[in-house]
């Protein structure tokens, strides 16, 4: 089972200096606790929509540990996902997480298909919720008048992506 583990201390913001003495968590170099600064654990990553002039009408910007230090060893990422009318997110999973998925404008259909190959799916409005657990193939698409944006938070810090590309 791939799971994030406990945390060690408060906090590990990501660290871009390497030293001999630098201690890894999950993988990742934790900042000395004396540099740690409210910076660490804010990001404007999602701000501004993605671009969405694909042939999907869809895109997302993931953000991880990798890219936002504060994240280092709370197990978690945070997403952004931009829908426009008619566009889609490819069926895809995260073999790391499971992912819940908050719809802040728009429509969307969201859906997943268990191992049973049973599917699950609803129609959502802003302000709805719609969890996919953890490895199972799922999908959503703008079925609404108007773009989407999507916000999603998944409970890894490196939460992996299966068969999101055409």
């Amino acid at each position: 089972m791939a799971v994030d583990p406990d945390n060690l201390q408060d906090a590990c913001p990501t660290t871009t200096t390497f030293t001999p003495q630098t201690i890894h968590i999950n993988g990742f170099p934790c900042k000395n606790p004396n540099n740690i600064t409210a910076a660490d654990f804010k990001t404007s990553r999602l701000n501004h929509p993605g671009d969405t002039d694909v042939f999907v009408r869809s895109s997302t910007t993931i953000v991880t540990a990798a890219d936002f230090p504060g994240l280092n060893t709370l197990g978690l990422s945070v997403a952004r996902t931009d829908i426009e009318v008619d566009g889609l997110v490819l069926p895809h999973s995260h073999p790391r997480a499971s992912e819940m998925f908050f719809v802040s404008k728009g429509v969307v259909v969201a859906g997943f298909i268990d191992t049973k190959n049973q599917l699950f799916q609803k129609v959502l409005k802003e302000g709805d919720v719609f969890v996919f657990p953890r490895g199972l193939l799922h999908y959503c698409l703008n079925a609404g008048f108007e773009n989407a944006t999507v916000y999603s938070v998944l409970n890894s810090q490196n939460p992996g992506v299966v068969g999101d590309r055409l």
